[in-house]
């Protein structure tokens, strides 16, 4: 009788992720309105907990997920995410909120790269190309963790409309404005020539990856809005079929973006801007949850295998990380969530539009999670290092960075949103979208 169990390593893989949806699934009211949590932080633990370093049920390692296949899901991930923000935000919304989040890409976001990078290199003493790389990778916001922070639940309900809008905006963008900070560190390591690494940053990064990626992404999501329009306005398509439009345009955007060598990010969100530029596709789709369980889906299984191969081990002190260890990684950790971006914001509270209060600035700067983002750009760079391309080995010769201890623990940092007399984020009344 027991020969006819197979107990492979898919079949433990389909069992522990969904027992941890359907668990979540049966108590999401509960855990989102009363311990303000989402499913992020617990699917980290929950793939701590089953993953090689406690119980060892989850070893994606050994059942052969490399960190290119890592890398891969994650693109798809952030840039589904990318995508569904440009669609969320109110129509024609860069065209009132553009001094904002111009704000948070521009002043804020080079700041918190700076600070990161110094932290770094005070901390664990590497090379400053080192520090600059892994501050580029720290600094932007993760649009996975945001959405699922700022999605419905009484906790949100507290946060203006506008503030919510403002950080989503920024942390469908930053992931693809935080190539150009990326790459300076690596331009560094890479070339010899000064002359030739401008040249290459600034055509390459600042107009290819960036400003034609948007553009391109921009042109995808106005003629998918104009064919889907056609096709509806003559009863060619069914209404399920439109969600999985939705779904097909994001991966066809980062398919684009990628082949392209552009910046995946940015022509997803693009395509997701021009998409729903003026509100048609949220009207028809405004009662199908489809989009939100494939994020709930796709989000929580990441996460589940991103807490299961976190690399503990390499996080002690050894010959070739000497300045790393438990107690470095912690100090470096807090001093991330006070410095990258309270200060900043707080400085620039009365010269950023949509932010009214002292209150509401320091709510903005404390909310900065790092996640899937970071980690996708912690392969990506790696990858450039290690081959001089997108694709990196599949048994790293570059220790783990301090960046994946962070990522995990400000997954969880970011979620708790307090007890239930947690006072609004403004008393104000809030503006129209």
């Amino acid at each position: 009788m027991w020969s006819q169990l197979e107990v492979t390593a898919s079949h433990i893989t389909y069992l522990a992720l969904s027992l941890f949806l359907i668990i979540f699934a049966l108590f999401s009211a509960g855990i989102r309105n009363h311990l303000h949590l989402s499913e992020p932080p617990l699917a980290v633990l929950y793939g701590i907990i089953l993953g090689s370093s406690v119980l060892g049920f989850i070893k994606p390692r050994e059942w052969g997920l490399d960190d290119e296949i890592m890398q891969e899901v994650t693109r798809v991930i952030v840039g589904i995410q990318c995508f569904a923000v440009g669609i969320e935000l109110p129509k024609h919304y860069f065209k009132r909120h553009w001094k904002s989040v111009l704000f948070l890409l521009g002043p804020v976001m080079a700041f918190s790269w700076l600070v990161t990078a110094l932290l770094t290199y005070l901390i664990f003493k590497p090379s400053i190309p080192t520090s600059l790389i892994v501050g580029a990778c720290l600094s932007p916001t993760d649009p996975v963790l945001a959405a699922s922070v700022l999605s419905n639940s009484r906790f949100s309900d507290r946060v203006p409309r506008r503030l919510r809008h403002l950080l989503l905006a920024e942390s469908a963008c930053n992931d693809g404005v935080s190539f150009p900070f990326l790459y300076i560190g690596l331009v560094i390591l890479t070339t010899n020539s000064t002359e030739d690494a401008i040249r290459d940053w600034f055509l390459l990064t600042i107009l290819w990856q960036c400003v034609a990626g948007i553009s391109i992404g921009l042109v995808i999501g106005r003629c998918a809005n104009r064919l889907l329009r056609f096709s509806d306005n003559h009863h060619y398509i069914l209404q399920p079929s439109f969600v999985v439009f939705y779904l097909l345009l994001a991966i066809l955007s980062i398919g684009v973006g990628s082949i392209l060598g552009s910046d995946d990010f940015l022509v997803a969100f693009g395509a997701g801007l021009g998409f729903g530029l003026d509100g048609w596709f949220s009207k028809k789709t405004k009662s199908l949850p489809f989009p939100t369980i494939i994020d709930l889906i796709l989000n929580s299984s990441m996460f589940v295998f991103f807490g299961s191969i976190i690399p503990w081990s390499e996080f002690l002190t050894r010959d070739i990380t000497p300045t790393l260890g438990i107690g470095n990684l912690f100090l470096f950790l807090i001093l991330i969530l006070f410095l990258r971006r309270i200060p900043i914001v707080l400085a620039m509270k009365s010269i950023i539009p949509d932010i009214r209060t002292y209150r509401e600035a320091l709510f903005v700067g404390h909310f900065g999670p790092m996640g899937v983002g970071a980690l996708f750009l912690a392969i990506e760079a790696r990858a450039q290092l290690e081959t001089g391309g997108s694709i990196p080995l599949v048994k790293p010769e570059i220790p783990a960075p301090p960046g994946a201890e962070t990522e995990g623990l400000s997954a969880m940092e970011h979620e708790g949103g307090g007890g239930e007399s947690e006072p609004e984020i403004s008393g104000e009344e809030d503006e129209l979208p």
